[in-house]
C-alpha cells in the first residue's frame, strides 16, 4: 500500500495551489483519506479529511474557508484546493489513511497514527 502526495510548490501570500493524492496497491475510493501538513520546527497537524461513504468532509479551523478536500473517483484521486494562502501554510502536506480511519463533518475518527502516509509534497508560500 503506497499513498503519494504531489502539487506542492512554491506561490505567493493570496494564491492557490492544488494538491493530489493517488494510492497503489489499494482502492482510495474506499478508505477515509486525511491530509496533514508539519511546517518546520512544528508538530504535524491534521489539516482535512473525506470520507469514504458519504463524503462528509472536515477542516481544521486554520483552514477552514480556504482549503478544499474533493475525490475523483474516476481518477482515484483526492484533492486538496488551497486557496487564499498564507504564509503560515508553508510546511510540507502528506495524505494519509489507515484501515480503522474514519471522516465525519465532526472531525476524523481513527487511531492516533495512521498506518498508511505517502511521501510528502513541500508547500512553500512566499513574497
Amino acid at each position: 500500500v503506497q499513498l503519494q502526495a504531489s502539487g506542492g510548490g512554491l506561490v505567493q501570500p493570496g494564491g492557490s495551489l492544488r494538491l493530489s493524492c493517488t494510492a497503489s496497491g489499494f482502492t482510495l475510493d474506499y478508505h477515509a483519506i486525511a491530509w496533514f501538513r508539519q511546517a518546520p520546527g512544528n508538530e504535524r497537524e491534521e489539516v482535512s479529511c473525506i470520507s469514504s461513504t458519504d463524503g462528509s468532509t472536515w477542516y481544521d479551523h486554520s483552514v477552514k474557508g480556504r482549503f478544499t478536500i474533493s475525490r475523483d473517483s474516476a481518477e482515484s484521486t483526492v484533492y486538496l484546493r488551497m486557496d487564499n494562502l498564507k504564509l503560515d501554510d508553508t510546511a510540507v502536506y502528506y495524505c494519509a489513511t489507515d484501515r480503522d480511519y474514519y471522516c465525519s463533518q465532526y472531525g476524523p475518527i481513527g487511531p492516533e497514527v495512521l498506518d498508511y502516509w505517502g511521501k510528502g509534497t513541500l508547500v512553500t508560500v512566499s513574497s
